[in-house]
């Protein structure tokens, strides 16, 4: 990939083009993003649900709106030139699902949230108290299997059984909404948090393309915004912890399966995360996504089939096992955003996702939905 922030391979993503009151559907073609849009495969949703999305988005006749890089540079919230492309999400019409408690450092700075109520400055002591009486590795755990639910047995006579460790090593795996179709951002996008968050950090993740058949058909990076303080303090309140105005980010393409290049990549991709504030604080970690607990393919089954269908397809976060607790600000009270950091999310398979954290409230606000979407494409005859 070298310095590009997006990866080789069959991409498929949207643009907004000046001129155009709807959004495009471009790819990227030797370094140019090539706008491919035509009546009856005019969004994101359509392509996908065609049966043969990846040849599509190949083969499909397409004007060039510019480089790569220039347009990615252009997408960069407060740098954005409106008389020049620029990147939007990759997704439209599709259902934004996330599942959580996937990995086991995800699994144990959920029970310390619960655990500490809200406060940041109690996780340290508990996360050492509950490691102390977990007594064993739950890495080697198969959720909802005979040992694991030995482990689930003996901890809640130790008496910290959890609600999170419930859906972590149980038999049902936790699948929620984050965000409503039409309603995430892209590369470059501010994103949001809650102004009443006080404690609070990304989450990087991959996130999987699925029709509405629940076939996987490709993948891209994004960030499940995720509020501690909020959902430490219930989790009833997980609604106003991960659904806020710009709190879920994907791009900065869609990167679909083919040749090489299949979920088995992705089960094996190792995702970077920096995060940079203006204070000069910097954070770096790494997520494997084979440490994940549940498989993608479990998890997609969780969330689409007989139970339950998603007639334009859906976009899954698959978790995260990146649990920043870096001090931040002074000993002991762990890590939370601060506004202006900008947020660095990258795998070598699906580039780079690059994001500034702002309040929801002070971010654009989400006035763009599927009744403008249907309206402006039927206006230019491209429904």
């Amino acid at each position: 990939m070298g310095d590009k922030h997006y990866p080789d391979g069959i991409l498929l993503g949207r643009a907004r083009v000046p001129g155009l009151d709807q959004p495009r559907i471009v790819t990227v073609r030797d370094g140019d993003v090539v706008d491919i849009t035509a009546k009856g495969m005019a969004t994101v949703r359509d392509i996908a649900e065609s049966g043969s999305a990846a040849e599509h988005v190949r083969n499909a006749p397409g004007a060039v709106l510019g480089r790569a890089d220039t347009i990615l540079a252009n997408s960069v919230a407060g740098q954005i030139d409106l008389s020049l492309p620029s990147l939007l999400s990759p997704i439209d019409l599709q259902a934004i699902k996330a599942s959580g408690v996937t990995f086991v450092v995800s699994l144990l700075e959920r029970v310390i949230e619960e655990q500490a109520r809200g406060d940041k400055s109690r996780a340290d002591a508990l996360r050492g108290e509950i490691l102390d009486l977990i007594g064993t590795d739950l890495s080697e755990l198969v959720p909802g299997s005979e040992t694991a639910m030995k482990v689930k047995a003996a901890l809640i006579e130790k008496g910290v059984w959890s609600q999170y460790l419930e859906v972590g090593i149980g038999p049902d795996a936790e699948i929620f909404t984050k965000a409503q179709p039409m309603s995430s951002v892209g590369y470059g996008a501010e994103v949001g948090l809650h102004p009443s968050s006080s404690w609070n950090n990304p989450e990087p993740e991959v996130a999987l393309l699925v029709t509405s058949a629940g076939a996987i058909i490709g993948a891209t990076l994004g960030n499940d915004v995720n509020l501690r303080d909020v959902e430490g303090r219930s989790a009833l309140l997980l609604g106003k912890a991960k659904d806020n105005n710009a709190s879920a980010s994907l791009g900065p393409f869609i990167r679909l399966f083919h040749g090489a290049f299949t979920l088995e990549t992705v089960k094996q991709s190792e995702i970077a995360l920096r995060v940079e504030g203006e204070d000069g604080f910097v954070l770096e970690g790494h997520s494997s996504m084979n440490q994940i607990s549940r498989t993608p393919e479990s998890l997609v089954a969780a969330t689409i089939g007989g139970h339950h269908q998603y007639p334009d397809g859906l976009v899954l976060y698959l978790g995260t096992m990146f649990a920043p607790v870096q001090d931040r600000g002074g000993a002991g009270k762990g890590f939370t955003h601060k506004l202006g950091d900008i947020v660095s999310i990258s795998t070598s398979e699906l580039g780079t996702l690059t994001n500034r954290v702002n309040l929801s409230t002070k971010c654009p606000p989400w006035t763009y939905g599927a009744s403008h979407l249907l309206r402006d494409l039927a206006r230019a005859d491209l429904l």
